[in-house]
């Protein structure tokens, strides 16, 4: 059982699917040895994921480790249409289509009747609801795992209040993951949707970044190398700080909103652009955000405050305020890159989706000796993914000699 769009898009789907296979190379070898292995047969997987290319190359990569896995969409707006239906036709079940605001749960409690053995999270709501909504799949699930900032932070707040009732990879938190994904794939692809949906001249335009993680490093320092004039607003001072010595304006939101000619939302907080905000932005202003949720920026305020709202670009809706100047929001306030655009490319995505494979398969090899917590994807595991992409890149590294693992590892040697 299935619910997409329009099952006749999986021609052009498929196609799609076929450029991300060409682009991730490491998750198409962890496929290859999946398909001779089967260490996922019998398995049940749900996945609450963003609905794109490259979440196919990933499902398609369980399913052929012998997995049954079922597929709902972790954000209204992300799913591409002609990929679900490429999906369904190839024995996933999916229940995901563009606009789906009003039964995003209703997806979610879809993909959950399958009672599954391993879950698969971006951005913490399937997990949620299992512990609000569904606790009775509790006692046969194993673990799972998460892709962003923003669950494994929901998550990590569970555990400290002893809520988290089965273990959670944070795959998020791989260094091959949060290095790349969330700095080179977020600032592209965040770019990428704001350019998309706007058309506008990026060079010499005030780019406000809320939030100096490592995405908002992503977003800020790819706008500072196309010739933006960056600013960036933070509460942790340290960040403030390195924002600063990476050459980025650093000021608070109430001066930044006076001068700003866009605005990128990246914190995982909600409220980061309010009312006062929006009183003092210059006409013309363009709100986006990059965060997981629609909460950064405070639409609902926004609206109150306008005019009149006209939706006058596909995902550009223009806000006028009742002191005449004009805002314009783009994606409605949900992930820019994803609402406006394709998302992360391929090439980064390979890394964190073959991370989430074998952190599947690592889940299965230790059933039973996981706690309810959150864990950290093993080490080797994380390495391992950075050298085959190395590998497939044709790129070679030094290894360290005994003496100078010895040398590293003792303490008794100085000057």
């Amino acid at each position: 059982m299935s619910k997409v769009k329009d099952i006749k898009l999986a021609d052009q789907g498929r196609y799609k699917i076929q450029w991300a296979e060409d682009h991730m190379p490491v998750l198409m070898l962890i496929r290859k040895d999946f398909e001779k292995r089967k260490p996922l047969k019998g398995i049940k997987i749900s996945c609450c994921l963003h609905v794109t290319k490259e979440t196919a190359v990933l499902v398609k990569t369980l399913k052929a480790g012998g997995a049954q896995v079922s597929l709902c969409g972790s954000n209204p707006l992300s799913t591409q249409d002609d990929v679900a239906a490429a999906l369904v036709k190839e024995g996933i079940g999916v229940f995901a289509w563009r606009g789906n605001e009003k039964e995003y749960y209703w997806c979610i409690d879809q993909v959950l009747k399958q009672k599954p053995d391993i879950t698969m999270d971006d951005g913490g709501d399937l997990i949620t609801t299992i512990h609000t909504k569904r606790k009775d799949l509790l006692k046969n699930i194993i673990a799972g795992t998460e892709e962003t900032t923003t669950g494994v932070n929901r998550f990590r707040a569970m555990e400290r209040g002893n809520a988290l009732k089965y273990p959670v990879i944070a795959v998020n938190d791989a260094r091959s993951k949060n290095m790349f994904d969330n700095y080179y794939g977020t600032g592209e692809s965040a770019l990428h949707g704001i350019l998309r949906a706007t058309n506008i001249l990026l060079p010499g335009k005030n780019v406000v970044v809320v939030g100096y993680g490592h995405c908002g490093k992503g977003v800020a320092n790819m706008a500072k190398g196309l010739g933006a004039h960056t600013i960036v607003c933070e509460v942790d001072p340290i960040k403030a700080l390195q924002a600063y010595y990476d050459g980025h304006s650093v000021m608070t939101m109430k001066e930044a909103a006076k001068i700003g000619d866009i605005f990128v939302t990246v914190t995982g907080c909600k409220d980061v652009i309010r009312k006062e905000h929006f009183m003092s932005m210059k006409s013309g202003a363009v709100l986006a955000n990059a965060g997981h949720f629609d909460v950064e920026i405070d639409v609902k305020s926004l609206r109150k405050i306008a005019k009149s709202v006209k939706k006058i670009r596909e995902n550009v809706e223009e806000i006028t305020l009742k002191n005449g100047k004009k805002l314009y929001l783009l994606g409605e306030g949900r992930l820019v890159n994803l609402a406006c655009a394709e998302g992360h490319p391929s090439e980064v995505m390979d890394l964190s989706f073959s991370l989430q494979a074998l952190s599947v398969e690592y889940i299965l090899k230790n059933k039973g000796k996981l706690k309810p917590i959150v864990y950290n994807v093993p080490k080797e595991v994380d390495e391992n993914v950075a050298r085959l992409k190395l590998e497939s890149l044709g790129i070679e590294i030094d290894n360290l000699s005994k003496e100078q693992v010895r040398y590293l590892s003792s303490w008794q040697e100085g000057t």
